[in-house]
């Protein structure tokens, strides 16, 4: 039947017996309201996708009747899309094709099904982090072959200003939760990984292009913060008190090892007996950041570990509740040293820039503080070339000293106005 489509139209609009009723609009061609026997009422539209009468019939469904779709609002979705056919597009095989499509959800699934088994559980952890609170919500609903390098850059600027940011809760007694804040260091982050993910899509023949390639990360200022000679002294007088007052060496011990050899947090908190090697005066570690490792001990370092006692049957150095968990009161003890210590700004991984500043002062090469540090690049090392200035002004003293002396000897023997 044919007849204007109106929402009166459509309440008298009913089935007969199992057969569908459809009414077609009179105003827009092909446009029309279906009635099936279960009761519902959906807009529909015909149209041939091609020129003549032999081009094939599509059909395809607009929406069901109701909020959104009203005979209005159904009316304006039909006329876009006969707009699109105009254009030489077709709406039903595009429509057909985003079904089969990857979705960027399924193809991060995808990813983290088959390309993260070379990555450590910390990394993994992070990146699942990132992907959960930030790329999902932002690119998850996206065809993965049509989310273009402007799309990218819009996830990054929402990540950059916290959009994104939200309650993360926590799993643990301790704390009822914490914040995914996102910000700029979060945003580039997010950016490498979603370069990360389509690489592996490229690899895989599933996309084409990586639209991440090339997309800028905002500059992120790195903290560097080092203890002056004066901040470690007042830094140990604080630790001593603490064991004074808390009767537990475990934790200023391992405060005290983290500034003493350079090592990340992790790595000192999880540390067993068995790393430990005071025949030839190393910790070797099976796993760190950047693998297995050798962290070589200086004389302190090793006093501090034969100084420590070691609990029976337990395997960790700085022993937690139990045997099998790591020590969580490190970060208390933390928080109470650095403000006996007036070093409220003082972070745990600053202990180990502070290593590192000591040796690059005292004219250490930066290969030797990366190997020292385990550092697996460079490049990661060279954040510390600015702290060997005081070997650099020596030497540059040293080399103005020796000109300075030919300079006085070419003056002494010039000759004098008297013998010319």
């Amino acid at each position: 039947m044919r007849g204007k489509i109106t929402k009166r139209a459509i309440d008298n609009l009913q089935p007969d017996g199992d057969a569908e009723a459809v009414l077609w609009d009179t105003e827009l061609k092909g446009f029309g309201i279906r009635a099936r026997s279960g009761g519902s009422k959906s807009y529909i539209l015909h149209y041939r996708a091609g020129t003549g009468r032999t081009a094939p019939l599509r059909k395809i469904t607009i929406g069901k009747h109701g909020s959104p779709w009203t005979p209005d609002s159904a009316r304006a979705e039909a006329k876009r899309l006969l707009g699109d056919v105009a254009a030489g597009r077709d709406p039903a095989r595009d429509r057909q094709q985003d079904r089969a499509a990857f979705s960027f959800n399924q193809l991060i699934d995808l990813y983290l099904a088959e390309s993260v088994n070379h990555k450590k559980v910390s990394t993994l952890e992070s990146d699942r982090g990132r992907i959960e609170h930030h790329l999902r919500p932002l690119l998850g609903q996206m065809r993965a072959d049509r989310i273009v390098r402007a799309d990218v850059e819009r996830m990054r600027n929402a990540v950059s200003t916290g959009k994104t940011a939200e309650k993360v809760e926590s799993d643990t007694k301790r704390r009822s939760g914490s914040m995914a804040r996102g910000g700029k260091g979060v945003a580039a982050q997010c950016v490498a990984l979603t370069s990360a993910v389509y690489a592996f899509a490229i690899e895989r023949g599933l996309c084409a292009d990586n639209p991440a390639r090339g997309v800028k990360k905002a500059a992120v200022r790195k903290v560097e913060r080092f203890l002056s000679e004066a901040e470690i002294a007042r830094l140990a007088v604080a630790l001593d008190a603490e064991v004074e007052a808390s009767g537990n060496p475990y934790p200023t011990a391992a405060i005290k090892l983290l500034l003493l050899t350079g090592c990340r947090r992790g790595e000192v908190v999880d540390l067993c007996w068995d790393y430990v090697d005071f025949e030839h005066n190393c910790l070797r570690l099976p796993d760190s950041k950047t693998g297995a490792k050798i962290v070589y001990l200086n004389a302190p370092a090793r006093a501090l570990l034969q100084a420590l006692p070691r609990l029976k049957n337990n395997p960790r150095v700085i022993p937690g509740i139990r045997a099998e968990s790591a020590s969580a009161a490190i970060d208390k003890v933390w928080s109470r040293v650095r403000q006996a210590a007036n070093l409220a700004d003082l972070r745990l991984h600053d202990l180990r820039h502070s290593f590192a500043s000591v040796g690059a002062a005292g004219g250490l090469s930066l290969p030797i503080i990366g190997a020292l540090l385990g550092h697996k690049h460079a490049a990661t090392t060279a954040r510390y070339a600015h702290l060997s200035a005081d070997p650099l002004r020596a030497a540059n003293e040293a080399v103005g000293e020796r000109i300075a002396a030919a300079l006085r000897t070419g003056s002494s023997m010039a000759p004098s106005d008297d013998a010319a």
